[in-house]
Parts: structure tokens; sequence; C-alpha cells
């Protein structure tokens, strides 16, 4: 989200799907509205996905389908897949149809990927550059304290 911020201050055109995301009270969602460049949409329901259903395989089919549009209609600088990976480790959508949209993509097009951490090595033996953050402490696991509204969500 960092780097589609920094872009839309240099006047390029950022999309940002999000995967397995229906929660409109995300604070990015609000901070992207008031963004010029800086467009968003969700694919999924509010819910966190723990085992998924059938409505979470639908709303990824729609997401893909809909990021085919975005990548390939010359209208965007950078396209960002937000958590995409974690939907690839879901089964949520298939590693082969993600493969399918990063040939597809135009050289003047940067893509993004997010959700690392469950990258599939697929993607991570593709990609042009890879960044790995990981937790080292968080006070959930040890505090049991939920998702904060303003930090983590």
């Amino acid at each position: 989200m960092g780097q589609g911020f920094r872009a839309t201050g240099h006047g390029f055109k950022v999309y940002m799907i999000q995967f397995m995301k229906g929660n409109t009270k995300y604070g990015e969602v609000e901070a992207i509205k008031n963004t010029p460049n800086f467009e968003l949409k969700q694919f999924g329901t509010p819910d966190l996905i723990e085992i998924p259903r059938e409505i979470d395989f639908e709303e990824g089919k729609k997401a893909l389908k809909f990021a085919e549009k975005i990548i390939t209609d010359n209208n965007h600088d950078i396209v960002i897949l937000d958590e995409v990976g974690v939907a690839i480790a879901m089964n949520i959508v298939d590693v082969e149809d993600v493969l399918k949209l990063i040939a597809m993509k135009p050289d003047n097009v940067e893509l993004i990927l997010t959700g690392g951490q469950r990258m599939h090595p697929k993607i991570k033996e593709r990609a042009d550059l890879l960044t790995e953050m990981r937790m080292i402490k968080h006070y959930y696991a040890s505090q049991g304290i939920s998702a904060r509204y303003g930090i983590e969500y």
C-alpha cells in the first residue's frame, strides 16, 4: 500500500484489488477514497476466512477476472493484488491462473502481489522482486489483544 501512495504522489495511476476482503471499515479503504489516482475494489465478504466457503471461491474468481481487465486496460501504471498469496495458499484461487495474469501484464504496468509470507513457490520463482515482512513479536499472540481499529484495520 505504501508503494501505491508513493506512486500517486508522482502522478501514477494505481489500482488495488483486494482478495478475501469485503470489510469497508478498513482504514485503507477510506484513505484511498481520498487519494487522487488511487482506486480500490474489494472481493470477498466481511468475514475472516478460516475454512473457505463457496462464496469465497466465487469472489476469488470474480477478483481474477476483474484483475485481468485492469491489468490489460492500459489505464493504470501499478496494479496491486492484495493478499493474493493468501488466496492461493487457501486454494481460493489457483496459482496457475495468477501466473497467467503475470504473463499477460504489459511491460508498462508494475504488478505487485501481496501475501508473500504464504506466497506459492511458483510465484516466488517468477517474481522480479521479492520482499518478505515477517512478524517477530505480536501482542495478539502474547497478550491476546485483538485487531485494533486504526492500527491493524
